[in-house]
């Protein structure tokens, strides 16, 4: 099982495909609420595209996107604001939508090696981060539980 986040900020399409097809990465899961990008190839059918030319698969997961109105504090590490927008996603991937869609994630996870995408390079200015926190905790759970 293997999982890991990726960003696309500072990046080409091609370098992107690259690192992706050089950590054998089998299925890149967009948890970019609107996958659309001003930076050209990074909109959901010209990712989508490039992806497949390589040879990965592609699966949007909206569900686990981060609503606008939620994403200024996440330039921030430790302060009240960065603290608030990160209660408010963790308790937004509590929904049962959001539930179903990380398992969905974990069982591609199970499948082949999945890179978690958005924009952010640091992760830890990410919602991928704790996307992928929750991930890894159903993975962790089905290993203590066989």
């Amino acid at each position: 099982m293997s999982i890991e986040g990726i960003g696309y900020e500072g990046q080409t399409v091609d370098a992107l495909v690259s690192k992706l097809r050089i950590r054998g990465v089998a299925t890149l899961v967009d948890v970019r609420l609107n996958a659309i990008s001003r930076k050209r190839g990074f909109s959901k059918r010209a990712l989508a595209a490039a992806l497949a030319e390589a040879g990965i698969a592609y699966v949007h997961m909206p569900v686990l996107g981060n609503q606008r109105d939620n994403r200024a504090g996440y330039g921030e590490l430790d302060s009240p604001l960065a603290r608030q927008v990160r209660e408010r996603f963790t308790a937004e991937l509590e929904a049962q939508g959001a539930r179903k869609a990380l398992e969905e994630l974990a069982d591609l996870a199970r499948t082949g090696p999945v890179a978690v995408f958005c924009y952010e390079a640091d992760e830890q200015h990410c919602h991928r981060e704790q996307v992928l926190e929750q991930v890894r905790g159903i993975l962790d759970r089905d290993l203590v539980s066989r």
